[in-house]
């Protein structure tokens, strides 16, 4: 039984946990649009984003708070 509980606890510590940051590419993935598309958003100030570097990453929550604002103003008009 200890043996089966330490096998767990191992592979639960090595799965990858969600990421914090999503990559462009990524971020039009979960929206299901292309990657122009994104970095129009981007370029617009909708889709929230930040710079590392010379890289541009997109918060994992942001998308979903994009699709939120979309939904509300779609609501209200």
């Amino acid at each position: 039984m200890d043996e089966h509980r330490t096998h767990t606890a191992v592979a639960v510590a090595d799965a990858d946990p969600a990421p914090v940051l999503l990559t462009v590419e990524e971020a039009a993935r979960c929206l299901r649009i292309g990657r122009t598309t994104c970095f129009a958003l981007i370029r617009s100030g909708e889709l929230e984003s930040i710079d590392i570097g010379r890289l541009r990453r997109v918060p994992a929550d942001a998308p979903a708070a994009y699709l939120a604002r979309r939904r509300a103003a779609q609501k209200a008009a």
